[in-house]
This record gives C-alpha cells, sequence and structure tokens, in this order.
C-alpha cells in the first residue's frame, strides 16, 4: 500500500492509503474517495484542470512513471513540460513533477500531492 498525501494552502493535508498496482486507481480517482476537492473537469487528460506536483516522501528511489500521450500533449501546451524535457525523463526512467490527477496511476510509493 502507498500513502498518499493530498496538500493544498486552503485545505488541511490528508493522507490517505492506495491499492498499489490497482490499473484503475488514478490520482483523481482517489481524490474523489477521499472528498478531496482536487479540480478536474473532463476525467480524461484533455483539459488541464486536474494538474498536480507529485514528489516523493519516500525512503526508496523513485519508480519511474511513464506520461500518457495526453498529458506530454497537456503538460507541453501548460508550459510545464518542454519535448527535450520529456525525452530525458524516459531517456532516465525518472517521473515528471508534473501529472494529470486523472491519468497517474498509483504506485507502490508514498508521495505528496500538491493541488
Amino acid at each position: 500500500m502507498a500513502l498518499v498525501t493530498f496538500s493544498n494552502p486552503d485545505f488541511k493535508d490528508k493522507t490517505v492509503y492506495a491499492v498499489a498496482g490497482s490499473h484503475t486507481e488514478t490520482l483523481l480517482k482517489l481524490a474523489k474517495e477521499n472528498k478531496i476537492p482536487v479540480q478536474f473537469d473532463c476525467q480524461d487528460g484533455e483539459c488541464g484542470h486536474c494538474l498536480v506536483r507529485v514528489t516523493s516522501i519516500d525512503e526508496k528511489d523513485r519508480m519511474g512513471y511513464f506520461l500518457t500521450d495526453k498529458e506530454q500533449t497537456v503538460l507541453k501546451e501548460l508550459g510545464k513540460l518542454t519535448q527535450d524535457q520529456i525525452d530525458q525523463l524516459h531517456v532516465d526512467d525518472m517521473p515528471s513533477e508534473w501529472r494529470l490527477a486523472c491519468q497517474m496511476i498509483v504506485r507502490d510509493e508514498d508521495i505528496l500531492v500538491e493541488y
């Protein structure tokens, strides 16, 4: 199980357990189930409203997370990542700090999600 801490300056931090490895347990789904007010609109990775910043708070090495094609497109449009940065993330097998909550699947890693 992973511990996911949701943080926002307007709300109290909330830490929840997430079932790691589920292919349907996105950050957005986890937030909605726990009544955490992460903004969203399309829920399909096309609008960018659910943009979050994710950092590891685990003692383990970071786990690689592949950005979906939709995330890559939206994150470039929002100016959060360049194509060169995306290419380097693939080479280094490192996760991006910027994700779309509706696209990121929770893994076995304790993380801080700033929304």
